[in-house]
């Protein structure tokens, strides 16, 4: 090196280039031995570096295939059979989804959220309802009649659109059972409490489904309702027994009622029928004079044709005919002057059985 060679007369100078040690001009020199040089310092650096360190190549080998298996392990991704994954780069989504098993993005550039698409169930009004605002009093309503009802019903969802469902909502489950509660709220406020109860539960459902589903598309959170299931629906327990007793006179109410009309109905039913007698009879009545007095009428025309021809002959027998039924109906016996002699006297027969009536009552 330069400065080796650069102290007085030519000869080797131990304490530097300037012939002095490096503490200070006057101080003592350091032995030649232990004087460090920078080329031995560096080409020792440089033999350690190239193989000084027993296994140094394989530890840097080995660490570059752990980084390689690490990246692998969280670039390959598995998606399962009820799931959709959305693959996002740089935090931007694809468009394209991942369907169910194994997939490969370049993480960490690329990222995925996993959809669950299978049937969701909320339940509204029950203490175990999942969601942050879960109550028991989520269920308590005021119907159209001014009654207070406690509805617990479930509602049935899915994800339609997962790209929707991720990113437009922050907290979907809970946005489906604050549109569900609303629209329940909304229908039953417009109804009668008999319709919750039991009259019409089936369209209250299916209006409820409709509106929720308007709400929920409105948010553009891809969810379908596909049910809306009333599990109960009750007045609540303070006021159960007032409740139950209005149930009862109402029931009471509309059995006298249907007593009433049935009462009605057979004494209706009786009264057409003798109606219906009395025209038949009636009816039957003029057609059998009618045709009594057709007959008579041609009874006349033919004897008036038969007195026609013989009019003596016809005089006769009417006379005849008129007498015997005249005197067919009588109690009297005549017998003709002159041809009775011989003949047994006429006992009065009609007069004696008279008088033994009039005995018998007198007797009694």
């Amino acid at each position: 090196m330069p400065w080796e060679n650069n102290g007085g007369g030519g000869g080797r100078n131990n304490g530097g280039p300037w012939g002095q040690a490096p503490g200070g001009g006057g101080g003592p020199r350091r032995p030649s031995g232990n004087t460090p040089n920078l080329e031995d310092i560096l080409n020792r650096g440089r033999d350690q570096f190239r193989g000084g360190v027993p296994g140094g190549r394989w530890v840097l080998i080995g660490g570059v295939i752990a980084l390689v298996a690490f990246w692998g392990l969280n670039s390959i991704y598995t998606v399962n059979p009820q799931e959709v994954g959305v693959e996002l780069r740089l935090g931007k989504p694809k468009e394209e989804l991942s369907m169910p098993g194994l997939h490969f993005h370049l993480w960490p550039i690329e990222t995925v959220e996993k959809v669950n698409i299978s049937e969701n169930q909320t339940s509204i009004g029950t203490a175990t309802g999942s969601g942050s605002r879960a109550n028991a009093d989520d269920g308590l309503m005021l119907s159209g009649d001014q009654n207070i009802v406690d509805v617990r019903f479930a509602v049935l969802w899915s994800v339609a659109n997962p790209l929707e469902y991720l990113f437009n909502v922050r907290d979907p489950e809970d946005m489906v059972r604050n549109a569900a509660e609303s629209a329940m709220r909304e229908v039953v406020g417009r109804r009668p409490a008999q319709d919750i109860f039991r009259d019409d539960r089936a369209g209250i459902s299916i209006e409820v489904q409709q509106i929720t589903q308007n709400i929920l598309d409105s948010y553009g959170m891809g969810v379908r309702v596909s049910q809306i299931s009333i599990e109960n629906a009750a007045p609540p327990s303070e006021v159960a027994d007032a409740f139950n007793e209005v149930q009862r006179a109402e029931q009471d109410e509309d059995r006298l009622q249907e007593e009433a009309r049935s009462y009605a109905n057979t004494l209706l039913g009786d009264a057409r029928g003798q109606a219906a007698a009395l025209r038949e009879e009636a009816a039957a009545y003029a057609n059998r004079v009618v045709q009594e007095a057709t007959g008579e009428a041609e009874r006349f025309n033919a004897v008036y044709a038969e007195y026609v021809n013989a009019p003596d002959v016809t005089r006769k027998r009417l006379f005849l005919e008129t007498m015997e039924e005249v005197l067919s109906s009588s109690e009297k016996v005549l017998i003709e002057g002159g041809s009775g002699s011989g003949v047994v006297p006429y006992l009065p027969l009609p007069e004696l059985r008279n008088r033994s009536n009039a005995g018998t009552v007198t007797g009694n």
